[in-house]
Parts: C-alpha cells; sequence; structure tokens
C-alpha cells in the first residue's frame, strides 16, 4: 500500500515524541510525496512543528487517564474527512487507538499494547526479552512483519530544525547576551526526583564554570514544574539565569538551538538538543541511558553504574539516591571542559 496522507499520533512525552523522528524520515524516504500530519497534546505541539517531515499537527484535548469517549468521537469525525490512508498509533494505550479506528483509516499501525485487537490492523509485538532504543522501537513500525527487531534502525537520528531569527528572537526577549559562551542547566526531570542530580551539585558546577571562564552565561531551563529546583541552584549562583517556566516549550527549543552546551538529566530538553547535534553531557542514575540516551554526535554521559542501577523508579526505592549523590560535581566539570576545548568556545562563544 503507498499511502499519500498519513496520520501520527504522539506519544505525550517530549523526549518520545523527538525519537519517534526517525520513523517520520523513513516515511518521507520511502514514499516522498506523503503527506504526514501528527495529533498531539498542545504541550508536545512545539516539537513536531520543528520536524520539517510534518505537515501539520492537530492538537488534542484529551486528560491523562481519562476515556473522554466523546471527544474522542468528535475528534475522530473530524479526521475522517482528512482521508487518511495509514495511522501509526504510537502510545500503547488503548484509547488512543480508538481515534483511528473510528475515524475509519483503513491501515492502523502499533504495537499491540493494551490488547488492542480489531482497533489495529497491523500490529507489532514487543519483544521485552530484547529492549531496544525508543527510535528503533517507533521506527521498526515502518515494516510489514509484526515481528521485526527493528535492529537496522538504531543509526537514525531526529533532526529538529528552527529559523537563525527565532534563536536571536527569543534571546532578545529574555535579555539573554550573545557575544558571550552561554551553557544551559536542565535539572529537572518529569518523571520523578530518582532523575535528578542534586541541586547542590548543579550549583557547585555552575560556580566553578563561571570561576574557570569568566563571562560564560549559564541558563536554567524547565517547566513551571522545575521553578523551584532553578530558583535553589539561583539562589546558591546568584550569577545564573533562571528561565523555567518564563519560556514556552517553543522558546525552549529555540534557545537551546542557540546554546553552546546542555548539562542535563535524562530528560525531554535533553533529547531537544541531541536533535540540534548540540554538544551534551547527560547524568544518568535511575533510568537506562541504553534505552534513550542522547544521540547527538558530540554527547557524553555520565554514570556511576552503580549495582542497583538503572531501576527505573521514579523515587529511590533504597531511599539513598547514591546513584545521583555519589556523582560528584568535578566528574561533570570535566566533561564541559573537554567540550569547551574540543570546541572552542571559550573563544568564539555562541
Amino acid at each position: 500500500m503507498m499511502p499519500s496522507r498519513v496520520l501520527i499520533i504522539s506519544p505525550n512525552w517530549i523526549g518520545d515524541a523527538i525519537m519517534a523522528q526517525p520513523l517520520l524520515q523513513l516515511l518521507r524516504q520511502r514514499y516522498p510525496e506523503v503527506v504526514i500530519d501528527v495529533l498531539a497534546p498542545a504541550w508536545v505541539t512545539p516539537v513536531w512543528q520543528a520536524m520539517p517531515e510534518v505537515n501539520q499537527v492537530h492538537e488534542s484535548a484529551f486528560r491523562h487517564g481519562k476515556l473522554q469517549l466523546k471527544d474522542r468521537w468528535l475528534m475522530a469525525k473530524f479526521l475522517r474527512t482528512l482521508n487518511y490512508d495509514q495511522a501509526y498509533v504510537l502510545p500503547n494505550t488503548l484509547k488512543f487507538a480508538l481515534i483511528p479506528w473510528l475515524a475509519k483509516i483503513p491501515q492502523r499501525i502499533g504495537y499491540l499494547g493494551e490488547s488492542r485487537y480489531g482497533l489495529l490492523n497491523v500490529i507489532h509485538h514487543d519483544d521485552k526479552r530484547r529492549p531496544r532504543p525508543m527510535m528503533a522501537f517507533y521506527a521498526a513500525l515502518i515494516d510489514e512483519s509484526a515481528e521485526n527487531t527493528g535492529d537496522r534502525f538504531e543509526t537514525l537520528h531526529p533532526r529538529l530544525h528552527v529559523d537563525a531569527n527565532a534563536v536571536d528572537a527569543v534571546k532578545e526577549k529574555l535579555n539573554l547576551r550573545k557575544d558571550n559562551m552561554t551553557i544551559a542547566f536542565a535539572p529537572g526531570a518529569e518523571f520523578g526526583s530518582a532523575k535528578r542530580w542534586p541541586v547542590s551539585h548543579f550549583s557547585a558546577l555552575a560556580q566553578r564554570i563561571i570561576q574557570s571562564y569568566p563571562g560564560t552565561q549559564i541558563v536554567l531551563l524547565g517547566s513551571n514544574k522545575d521553578n523551584d529546583v532553578c530558583e535553589a541552584i539561583h539562589s546558591n549562583v546568584p550569577d545564573t539565569v533562571n528561565l523555567a517556566g518564563k519560556t514556552s516549550l517553543k522558546e525552549a527549543i529555540a534557545l537551546i538551538a542557540g546554546v553552546g552546551i546542555l548539562v542535563t538529566n535524562d530528560s525531554g530538553l535533553m533529547h531537544v538538543a541531541s536533535a540540534f547535534d548540540l554538544p551534551v553531557v547527560a547524568i544518568y542514575g535511575s533510568t537506562d541511558y541504553r534505552h534513550t540516551p542522547p544521540f547527538s554526535s558530540r554527547s557524553c554521559i555520565v554514570s556511576l553504574d552503580l549495582e542497583c542501577a538503572p531501576c527505573q523508579k521514579r523515587e529511590c526505592p533504597l531511599g539513598h539516591h547514591n546513584c545521583m549523590k555519589n556523582l560528584m560535581p568535578l566528574s561533570v566539570y570535566e566533561e564541559v571542559t573537554k567540550i569547551i576545548i574540543q570546541n572552542g568556545l571559550n573563544k568564539n562563544g555562541k
């Protein structure tokens, strides 16, 4: 089947949406004239809008954990008028598979998930014994075989695009300097506290960078939920700029496109920076960097690889959080310094 119009049902997480882009890249390679639209929650929409493969994003207003059957039926009624040939259902829940089924989209593709027989008619099976990076997991859906392992997709890389004028505009709006090296910190993590490097460590790192490289501009990024963490770092190191909750996601994406380095927990912003192929220093403790690694060619991973990690828990089940507490600021600072020297950032800035 050669589709002319394809609908992607988006995941609910920023990082997952970015890691789904290789699927769109493959669709565009295989079907150069295909129109690719996306159905996504509002908070993920700016990510899809920065992907050159996407024609249009339809925003959904579905609440987490709610069936909202009437709202899904109304959305499906609208989508039916757009005559999609295929739908790729990326979330694993039954309620998201309802939408393309109600919209009567002929080919509905996805993983079995919550026993979605009938709702999907091209079903793939996830072999839990062979965990894959998320990019390969999503990209494998392009194959007809329901048993495809997706190994050959592991070299694909998402790439976002933001106009240079948008980068300058957001820096000007936020009163950020343009002529000095800018390093961004992303100290939050939506999933839970187990993924967060301690405030004291981020603070010590910021202080050391500023002392070693005078004039460096350190910005703290995150959502409103991350403001307490970012404000604590700013209180410890007043020379940092706390932007948590002060930017839209669209603005944060543009701002990240214009920084020199991102130092980050395992977070959605880590994947944003990777999609611009920026230098990324990623700090891992409770989560598995083999499953959701930064994919920038200039990324590095800092982890203690403790016996109890990765536990994949929202909070440390042992109560000590040693995977993050014992990962000292000096280890991260050394990686930042390597990037500064290798890329000449202290001389040329960003």
